[in-house]
């Protein structure tokens, strides 16, 4: 990286804006690749450090030199997160981002934004994964991406065909925005009444529920599957959470409920919604992924 001469109190301050300007959108790309917030926020600020120290009289255009610099760092942290995250402890979900404040997270549009598309990118390695999240939610040109993963222009739009195959592959026909917040309200009802039946009844029969508790006790450490497994582990939320009070927040782009008891929130339930019923429920009760989505929720508005 070309390094100038430090730059003076004016010159910095005008970095400083133009920088602010682009922090929603880079905050976006690199949560994407990453499924955290709290990592997403560290290449920010990484950037940022760098981004004060290159000669930016060099840099012809500066959105896509810091997204560049953006997409390799979070492209780096993704590579040392997949080592981590095979001694998970259960599930792994991703930190989930309240969007009440940027329901995009500075993207062009809300793609690969919800909990469970960003579990199966996780699926993707990291390069695959950055490629289909410029393309799709960023809506880069394929050889502004091919430059900012160093790849040609066809293994680009290879890799782009390629990630949205596997995502059509496992995600179902969506409902409309009415019915998923009339599911979630019936879902929400019953959990908090423990009521297994009208959960059973709310769920495909197909229906599938993730638990991240990170070796909490008492969290099942395997995904659970089928209708009836899913309505009793949801119902038991009484059990574990007897005077929780819910409450219907924004989650990654879609309507989730957030369980607070005794002052603090314990979990932080999302649903996928297909023609059948519910499909997925993604709970989060992992304590320092929960900070993290509280800590998203008090970001200024426009600023992840």
């Amino acid at each position: 990286m070309d390094q100038g001469q430090p730059p003076g109190e004016d010159s910095l301050k005008e970095a400083a804006e133009e920088f602010e300007q682009l922090r929603p959108r880079l905050f976006g790309i690199a949560y994407r690749i990453l499924g955290s917030v709290s990592e997403a926020e560290d290449v920010v600020q990484d950037v940022w450090m760098r981004w004060q120290e290159v000669d930016r009289s060099t840099v012809l255009e500066p959105a896509a030199y810091l997204a560049k610099i953006t997409t390799r760092l979070a492209i780096n942290v993704a590579q040392s997160a997949r080592v981590r995250r095979e001694a998970y402890v259960g599930p792994w979900l991703p930190e989930p981002v309240d969007t009440s404040v940027d329901p995009q997270v500075g993207a062009e549009r809300g793609e690969a934004l919800e909990l469970a598309v960003l579990l199966v990118l996780e699926k993707l390695n990291p390069v695959e994964r950055a490629a289909y999240v410029l393309r799709e939610a960023f809506d880069y040109a394929y050889d502004e991406i091919a430059n900012m993963l160093r790849l040609t222009q066809a293994n680009t739009r290879q890799i782009v065909s390629r990630a949205r195959k596997r995502l059509s592959a496992e995600r179902r026909e969506p409902v409309d925005t009415a019915q998923h917040r009339r599911l979630l309200d019936a879902f929400v009802a019953a959990a908090r009444d423990g009521d297994v039946a009208a959960l059973e009844h709310v769920l495909s029969a197909d229906a599938v529920a993730y638990a991240d508790g990170n070796g909490m006790r008492g969290v099942a450490r395997v995904k659970i599957v089928g209708a009836e497994r899913v309505a009793m582990v949801c119902g038991s939320a009484k059990k574990f959470f007897p005077r929780a009070e819910y409450s219907v927040v924004a989650v990654n782009g879609m309507p989730g409920a957030l369980l607070t008891q005794d002052g603090g929130p314990v979990a932080l339930v999302s649903l996928t919604v297909g023609p059948d019923g519910i499909d997925g429920t993604y709970w989060v009760l992992a304590p320092e992924k929960l900070r993290a989505y509280q800590q998203s929720a008090q970001r200024p508005a426009g600023h992840p």
